[in-house]
Parts: structure tokens; sequence; C-alpha cells
């Protein structure tokens, strides 16, 4: 009879001690919760001795990470949203349903949650207008941010008692937060190229407009030039303007910036008599969130990421899944600009 001995050799022996020793650190981080300095003490190890014999135990399989979604969340839709467009995050809700009345006070707290999470002191937030900020701000849990600095990005519309204008918008929400405010003194749109140039010849305005344009982030709605949208209701526009502006392409406006179905900043005499920042100084600044979605905003939204306007979407389940399943325009790329509209 043969007996086979096996020795055990000097590498074996290493390699056994080694992986131990991973499984060892890895225990002690993952599950007892001691940091690196805490195990490097203990094994007479150094910190950054740790931190690579850990890295090594991911890469040997020693552990393996598991990230599993809540339940009822959105989480791999919204990976799937911001790989696919580009963007820094996707916040998406469920609706009953897709109508504005619905949808709008939803995504309306889903926006205030996401500024309640990210919002730190010493921020500048560059802000529009229209309804569903209203609603972002009337869900702002409030905070004690007196560093914190809110910019009106466009002129004034309409009545100065309506809700839903920059100048009320901002005011409400450097209130909330408990910051400071900066309003653009002048309107958001006026008669003539000869006006426009002439209020931005006030060192005032053109400082509120350069600080909005290097904020650190920006809070937009994204409307529509379709009948019974707000621009027309309010007498911002009238229909031969939204006419003209559709006939060249528009399919929504950010800060009544009108830009086309791939997101390009549309041609046409309105920009000339708008006070307030333009596509390419709102695409450049480093987070722009956008809030927008149900019936009707489908088309402006998909514009918006295709055309980089924004790098944070918050809007609904539905329009998630068409922006991931139906067809984009064929377009030439985007090229940023440093054109003043």
């Amino acid at each position: 009879m043969n007996v086979h001995v096996h020795m055990i050799t000097n590498e074996e022996m290493l390699v056994s001690f080694d992986m131990n020793l991973l499984y060892k650190i890895a225990k002690a981080y993952y599950e007892d919760g001691l940091t690196q300095n805490q195990i490097g003490k203990r094994l007479g190890l150094s910190r950054i001795k740790v931190s690579r014999l850990l890295q090594q135990a991911r890469q040997t399989r020693v552990v393996q990470i598991t990230i599993t979604a809540p339940n009822d969340s959105h989480a791999e839709l919204e990976r799937e949203l911001e790989q696919a467009f580009g963007l820094d995050e996707a916040v998406i809700m469920s609706v009953p349903n897709t109508d504005q009345v619905t949808v709008t006070p939803i995504l309306g707290g889903a926006g205030a949650a996401y500024l309640n999470r990210c919002l730190t002191d010493g921020q500048t937030i560059a802000i529009s207008w229209g309804t569903t900020l209203l609603r972002v701000i009337d869900s702002l849990t409030p905070q004690n941010l007196p560093d914190t600095r809110v910019i009106q990005m466009l002129g004034g519309l309409g009545s100065i008692e309506a809700e839903v204008y920059g100048a009320d918008l901002t005011l409400r929400m450097a209130q909330t937060l408990g910051g400071r405010m900066r309003l653009l003194p002048a309107p958001g749109i006026v008669n003539s190229p000869v006006v426009r140039d002439g209020l931005l010849q006030d060192e005032n305005i053109t400082e509120t407009l350069q600080k909005a344009a290097n904020a650190d982030m920006a809070l937009v709605g994204i409307g529509a030039p379709l009948q019974g949208s707000v621009v027309l209701e309010a007498g911002i526009l009238d229909e031969a303007t939204l006419i003209e502006l559709r006939a060249a392409g528009a399919v929504g406006d950010i800060a009544l910036r009108f830009f086309d179905a791939v997101g390009a900043a549309v041609e046409h005499p309105i920009n000339d008599r708008i006070i307030g920042l333009n596509l390419d100084e709102i695409r450049r600044i480093p987070r722009v969130i956008g809030v927008s979605g149900g019936d009707g905003k489908f088309e402006l939204i998909r514009a918006a990421v295709l055309g980089k306007l924004i790098n944070v979407l918050i809007t609904d389940e539905a329009t998630a899944h068409r922006l991931l399943n139906e067809p984009t325009p064929n377009a030439a790329p985007f090229v940023q600009t440093s054109q003043v509209d």
C-alpha cells in the first residue's frame, strides 16, 4: 500500500495565512463596524495596509457586495435613465394618473425632498418660475441656512401679486431656507431690443444676472408653447408669437428661452427682448434641476435632457419609461456655444 503524504509548502502556508487575514479584516470592517485605524491597531498594520487588504478582499471575492433596491423603488429605472441621458441624477415618482392637477404636487414634493437632501449653507441657487416650482417651494422644510443665496434668473412677469413668478418664488424660497435673496429689478420681457439693451446698462441688473449665471445650482420649470400654457393665459406672450415659435421648431422653454426637439436654442426675435439668463448660461450651471412631468410634457422633457439643459430630472414613472423606450429625434450632435441670446 502506497501512502502519499503532501507536505505543505511555505508558499501554500502564506496563501492560507493571507486569505485568513483578508477574512478577519473584512469581518471586522463590514460586520463589526470597526474603522480601518482600529483594525490596524488590533492587528499591527498601518491604515494604508488595511485599506489595501480590504480592496484585495473584494478583488478575490472574499467580500461580495450585494446592493438591493428598496421595495416599491424606482432605483433601477432611475439608474437606466441616468446612464441613457448622462444625467447626474433622476428621481422618479409613481402617480395615480398623469393629469397636471395630480402630477404637479407630487413632483413638487419630490423636488423639495431633493433640495432638502442636497442643500448646504453657503450655496447660491438660481430660480426660474412656474406652477411646479411653487409646489416645490411650498413643500420645502424650513431650514437655517443664513449664507445661502436665492437669485432670480429671469425678470418679472405678469402681476406682482402672482405666486408663480420669479420674484415671489425667490422671496418665498429664501425665507423658507433662512437665507438671503437677490431679485432681478427688471421686466422679464420688454417691447424692443433697444429697451432691453438700455436696461442691461444698469449695473444692478447685470450684476444680478452674473451672480445667477455663477450659481451652484438652478431650479427650473420646463414649459411648452401651447394653447392653455401659463405664458399665454397670463398674457406674457400672445398667440401669434407662440405660433411663430412652434413654426420655428420650439417644443419647450426654460425661463422663456425656447428650444427645439433636441434642446437647441430656437432663433426668434423674442430672444432680443428677454432680460434673463440664456440657455448656454443655464446649461453651464453645475447642477440644473428640472422638475416636470405628466400629460403634454414628454417631448419637452426629452428635448431638455437631450440638449443637456438639465442634469437632474424629477419626473413621473410613465414619462421615464417613454424616455427610455421611444426613439429620439435625429439631429446633429449638441455643440455648446458662447452666443448670448
